[in-house]
Order: C-alpha cells, then sequence, then structure tokens
C-alpha cells in the first residue's frame, strides 16, 4: 500500500527532539502565549524574512485577521482565485467582504493574472494570492496591479512554507501572508495552528491584540477580537521542525523531478517544473481525461490518490448567492474534472517512487 501522504518517517526522525519539546512545555506548566511562542515567531519571521510572525489558531484565522486589521469589510470585495480551497474565500464573507473569482491560469494552477483587472471595481480592497499547491503566484505582475489601484496584496502561502520567489521566500512577497500549519502542510503542527507574517509595524500590532480577544492588556480590550492562539505545545513541535523544512521540501522536490522525468507524458499532463521560483510541491497534480478509471486501477494497486479541488468555489452551494454558474470558469472546471494527486512526502524516496512509476506506466489509457 502506497498511502497519499505519511507523517511518520519525517516523526520518526525527530521522535527524541519532539519527545524533549513536549517535556518541555510540561514541565513549563505554561501552555498559552508563553516562551515557546515568542521563540518559534521569532525564529519562523526570521525565515520567512520579514520582521513579524504573529502565531494563531490556523491558516483560515490568519487570513481573517489580516483582512479585519485592515479594516476589510462590508462593502468591500477582495479578488481571489477561484481554483483554491475554501478558507481563502470563506476568510473574506467572515469580515463582511464580497470574495470575487478569478480563474486560474491552467500551467500554473495560480491565479490567472491577466484577468484580475477586469475584477477591480471602486469597492475592491485586496488581491489575495495563493500560492497553490506549494508554487508561487506571479507576485510581480500582481503586485503592478495592486501597485496601480492602490490594493492590498495578501498572501495565502498555507501550502508554501519555505517556497521562494526570486530569491525572497513567500510570507515576504505581499503586505501580509497567511500560514496554515495543519498537520499534513509541509511545516505542520501535531492539530490546527496558523501564522500571520508582514512587515508592517501597525499591522502587526493590530493582529497580536485581535488574537487575544482584542486585549494588549488583561481585561482591558480595545477591539472586538477573538481568541486564536498558536498554543505551547505546537510552537515547540513546530520549532523542531522548522529546522528542518528546507531538508524535507529538497526532498519533496527530488520526487517531484523523478515523476517529471520518468512518468509517460502521452498518459498524463504533468506539471512543468518551475523555472522562476523554487516550488515547495505540497501537491504533485497531474490532469487525466479518464480519472476515475485511473484512480481505481491505482486504488486496485495499493496506490491512494486524492483531487484538489472537485468543485470550484464558484459551484459550491455555500457561495450559490454569489450568482456565478457553471462555465464561468472554464479553466478551474476543467482542472476539477481531471486533477488528481499522486502521492508525494517525505521518506518515500526512492524505492516507493519507482514502484508508483511502474504502476502509472501499465495502466492502459487508450
Amino acid at each position: 500500500m502506497i498511502p497519499y501522504s505519511d507523517l511518520r518517517p519525517i516523526h520518526n526522525m525527530v521522535r527524541i527532539e519532539l519527545d524533549k519539546a513536549y517535556k518541555r512545555v510540561m514541565d513549563s506548566g505554561w501552555f498559552i502565549a508563553g516562551s515557546e511562542l515568542e521563540k518559534f515567531e521569532y525564529e519562523y519571521a526570521s525565515y520567512c524574512g520579514t520582521k513579524y510572525c504573529i502565531g494563531v489558531g490556523n491558516g483560515l484565522d490568519a487570513l481573517r485577521l489580516i483582512l479585519n486589521a485592515y479594516g476589510i469589510g462590508k462593502g468591500d470585495e477582495v479578488i481571489l482565485p477561484v481554483n483554491t480551497f475554501i478558507a481563502t474565500a470563506l476568510a473574506v464573507s467572515y469580515v463582511g467582504a464580497v470574495p470575487v473569482f478569478v480563474d486560474c491560469n491552467r500551467k500554473t494552477y495560480n491565479i490567472d493574472v491577466d484577468l484580475i483587472e477586469e475584477k477591480i471595481t471602486e469597492k475592491t480592497k485586496a488581491v489575495i494570492a495563493v500560492h497553490l499547491y506549494g508554487r508561487c503566484a506571479d507576485i510581480d505582475n500582481i503586485k503592478k496591479i495592486t501597485d496601480k489601484y492602490n490594493l492590498k496584496l495578501i498572501e495565502d502561502a498555507a501550502q508554501a512554507h519555505g517556497a521562494i520567489y526570486n530569491k525572497k521566500k513567500v510570507g515576504n512577497l505581499g503586505d501580509a501572508a497567511g500560514f496554515s500549519f495543519y498537520p499534513g502542510k509541509n511545516l505542520g503542527a501535531f492539530g490546527d495552528g496558523g501564522a500571520v507574517t508582514t512587515n508592517n509595524d501597525m499591522l502587526a500590532s493590530k493582529i497580536y491584540t485581535l488574537r487575544n480577544y482584542g486585549s494588549k492588556k488583561k481585561y482591558e480590550h480595545i477591539y472586538k477580537g477573538c481568541n486564536s492562539r498558536l498554543d505551547e505545545l505546537q510552537a515547540a513541535f513546530l520549532r523542531v521542525k522548522l529546522k528542518y523544512l528546507d531538508q524535507w521540501n529538497n526532498e519533496r522536490h527530488n520526487i517531484a523531478l523523478f515523476y517529471i522525468n520518468n512518468i509517460n507524458r502521452d498518459y498524463l499532463e504533468l506539471p512543468e517544473e518551475d523555472k522562476d521560483g523554487r516550488n515547495v510541491w505540497h501537491v504533485f497534480p497531474v490532469l487525466c481525461n479518464k480519472k476515475k478509471e485511473f484512480q481505481d486501477y491505482l486504488k486496485n494497486k495499493g496506490v491512494e490518490t486524492l483531487n484538489h479541488y472537485p468543485i470550484p468555489l464558484h459551484l459550491q452551494e455555500a457561495y450559490h448567492s454569489l450568482g456565478y454558474k457553471k462555465g464561468n470558469f472554464p479553466v478551474a472546471e476543467e482542472c476539477a474534472t481531471k486533477e488528481v494527486s499522486l502521492p508525494i512526502w517525505v521518506g518515500m524516496w526512492n524505492g516507493i517512487c519507482k514502484e508508483l512509476v511502474r504502476c502509472i506506466e501499465s495502466f492502459n489509457f487508450e
């Protein structure tokens, strides 16, 4: 059996350090907003190259708090790709703004920059650039648009920890970025977790306050905030794993290159290697005209695959009220019907990769 993802190899690799981190937190008797969080925030900000990292409860809260801190809300619009996980849109909805969807680029799966400008109105306040599957969005060209219209550029970096664009890491490419540390991410906690990175002093200060019930001083509340704090135990575990993130991303990169170089391109439409940056390959997506047959075949061979994402946001019942219809975003809809995510995880190099390629090559696509 080849699972889609297996976290046991990386956890076994650092088990002694994780056990020490657990003991350190337990012995301290301090579990919320303590030294482990402060140290992780400093270390992750340094890793991303930003002034600030603010640990929060999850990736959705990270994006929501950014929008909230910028004062984006009712009557405003935020542009984002239609081909992304629903959390990107939910963050916009939760602050009372309207998500405005844009189709994706067929080669990168990321937002099609050429289609952004036509969606801008006087109500538009920001663009959320999602670094989908670990590949950086076309930030330089998106930034030209956001600068032209004085819009905030927010990164959804939930799938792209450590990805590099023009020699800078994601999280340090726009006005602010939201990260998720969901367990399956390239940098994953042992539960939910997230963070905001930014170089903006005022934004960071406000998010620090908002995440803690809107309070800087106990029982004194400046804003109607929320409870969204990365806890000490998760911060301690993330500090251990952060030290190995680049090493683990390199292995994912090697697996992706092995797929690209060894899977017959006549059978599947494979992603291209990223020549303008460093894709960290959170997902290895392929397009297949016979998606169900292909997945059923691999399942029978003991290979688990996933679909990212089988229903585009505009066709989700949750966003029916926006009035979009089938056919509005043809590229995203095509990807939804054809996309198959192949297993990619640290520890499957090299024998498992070869076995998987052999399985794929033996499938009859005729």
